[in-house]
């Protein structure tokens, strides 16, 4: 590990933005997942959240350029049960979607917490989440397609949203290193070590200026090391 690189570690992680999210509905290519992954990452989200498909099984290969290993995936049964989690977590729901309610996708506010929510490849959005988004966005186009692939779109948003938050100084702002902080710098400085740590149940030992490991005098470590 060099200190160049764990520097970079320390860097990105203070400007994640935490109170932003992709919620995809159904989305099951792997090809459009790792591209939502990697475009996660380059505008700084820390988590995105998947339904399970209701046909076959939610599967996403690691060709995300490694955006896959810092920004994590939590799979939700429901669309129900990730826009309820998301609300409760004070977030508003912007889905990606065609109604008379649409709104061009650059006139809404997103420097607050909120959810872009993608729809299934053909299929589009589901009417549950339809319903209960707080919006629905469209992206202009002037072609004959009638719409931008699921992770295409989901980059021109989120490019939109960064564009936003980066003029109001968002990605600048105070930030504390807290433990969830530590925890996650020290698993992607050293992601055996902490792989080893996780099954063992021992706690992360102490990383040097260079995000090399500390060796511990205890010796259940012993084995990592």
């Amino acid at each position: 590990m060099s200190r160049s690189r764990f520097e970079k570690f320390k860097q990105v992680l203070r400007q994640r933005q935490t109170d932003m999210t992709v919620l995809t509905d159904q989305v099951h290519k792997a090809q459009n997942i790792s591209a939502i992954l990697r475009t996660a990452d380059a505008v700084g989200i820390p988590e995105i959240h998947m339904v399970q498909p209701r046909h076959g099984r939610l599967v996403y290969h690691n060709t995300a350029g490694g955006s896959s290993r810092f920004v994590a995936t939590r799979v939700h049964d429901t669309i129900g049960k990730a826009m309820a989690a998301a609300r409760q977590r004070g977030f508003k729901l912007y889905a990606a979607h065609w109604s008379e309610r649409a709104v061009n996708y650059r006139d809404v506010d997103y420097c607050q917490p909120f959810a872009l929510v993608m729809g299934a490849e053909k299929r589009g959005l589901s009417d549950e989440a339809a319903e209960a988004a707080d919006a629905h966005l469209t992206i202009p186009m002037v072609g004959m397609v009638e719409s931008y692939n699921v992770s295409v779109a989901a980059a021109i948003i989120l490019e939109e949203a960064m564009h936003q938050r980066r003029r109001e100084s968002w990605y600048d702002r105070p930030f504390v290193e807290d433990s969830g902080y530590h925890a996650t710098l020290f698993r992607w400085a050293q992601p055996k070590m902490a792989a080893y740590c996780d099954r063992h149940g021992l706690p992360y030992p102490a990383l040097d200026d260079d995000g090399d490991v500390i060796p511990p005098a205890d010796p259940a470590y012993r084995g990592a090391l």
